[in-house]
């Protein structure tokens, strides 16, 4: 419970992750039934990039901020997605965190929770189209959606979110985000408690984001556990799990441990901006992805790449990988 995602918000695993999440959505989308979307480990809601915590590691500035100096074709959904999901005006100084309510335009406006953002992101899927936006294009680069804001921005009427957070303060915030919103849900409860108090959901299809901190030793294995807990309660959803690339033995060991788990149709995307050989360096990120939707292996590449080149700077080592953990 020590970890503040304040100083770390837009680096280059949020990048990975929300690129590769926004995909997922979309895909999600294509077929009109309401989705439930599992954010375990949510944060407290949109992040300041001015703030002093995120000034002191200058994080974003190797990540969000170069995706948006590069904006290449394949990562315009993603930034479209981030674009909506941040407020309009700029974030009170010293707030963490804007009120969802005081911060976004009425739904009847085709933003958020009509699926403005949606619409936006699938408009720029073809390479070379523009990029639209529903914010200015002002201020890029001052702030970064954590995943909750994020996904709701993608959301149709017809879908919901749960977010759990166990951080009083960061679950507080999220709360405060959010407001009366009937669309999303904010628990302040554990992670993988939370796998079997809320899965399945009544709507049977949806995604599950488990995005953990790995603040121990331990991290891998509760993942591990947690992927086998969801799967069994909820067999037909997508689960999208983050995860640390330091140095290659614990990344090997648990993707060993979930072939070995039983699981099915299993991908993992990986990202390393050097060779994963320093053990307290964060040196990549991996999102493994459990029923991935149908063209996930064949268009995650395009978005790999396009990270590798917006985001290295051509350190030996530097590189992608997609790899299929277990057949269907």
């Amino acid at each position: 419970m020590n970890y503040r995602h304040a100083f770390h918000a837009g680096n280059f695993a949020d990048c990975m992750k929300h690129a590769l999440l926004v995909w997922l959505l979309q895909a999600l989308q294509r077929k009109p039934n309401a989705l439930f979307v599992l954010d375990t480990h949510a944060g407290a809601g949109v992040y300041d990039l001015a703030d002093e915590r995120a000034r002191r590691t200058g994080e974003a500035d190797a990540g969000i901020r170069r995706v948006y100096a590069a904006s290449p074709a394949a990562l315009a959904p993603y930034l479209a997605a981030v674009d909506a999901a941040l407020p309009r005006s700029p974030l009170p100084r010293g707030e963490t965190t804007a009120p969802h309510a005081a911060s976004f335009p009425p739904l009847a406006e085709g933003g958020r929770g009509a699926g403005g953002a949606r619409e936006l992101a699938q408009g720029c899927e073809r390479p070379g189209h523009p990029l639209p936006l529903s914010p200015s294009r002002e201020g890029r680069g001052d702030a970064y959606p954590g995943s909750p804001p994020l996904i709701r921005a993608l959301l149709r009427p017809q879908d919901r979110l749960a977010c759990c957070e166990l951080h009083p303060e960061e679950a507080a915030a999220l709360r405060r985000f959010f407001g009366s919103d009937r669309q999303v849900a904010v628990h302040q409860r554990d992670a993988w408690e939370a796998l079997r108090g809320l899965l399945p959901p009544k709507e049977k299809r949806g995604l599950v984001l488990i995005d953990p901190p790995f603040e121990d030793r331990q991290e891998f294995d509760r993942l591990a556990a947690g992927l086998t807990t969801a799967a069994a309660r909820f067999p037909n959803g997508v689960l999208a799990a983050w995860y640390p690339i330091k140095h290659r033995a614990p990344v090997r060991a648990f993707l060993d441990a979930v072939a070995d788990s039983g699981l099915r149709d299993v991908v993992a995307a990986e990202l390393w901006l050097r060779e994963p050989l320093d053990p307290a360096r964060l040196n990549g990120c991996g999102l493994l992805v459990v029923n991935p939707p149908w063209e996930f292996e064949t268009e995650a590449p395009a978005l790999l790449g396009a990270l590798r080149e917006s985001l290295g700077s051509g350190e030996e080592g530097e590189g992608w990988d997609l790899q299929r953990i277990a057949d269907e």
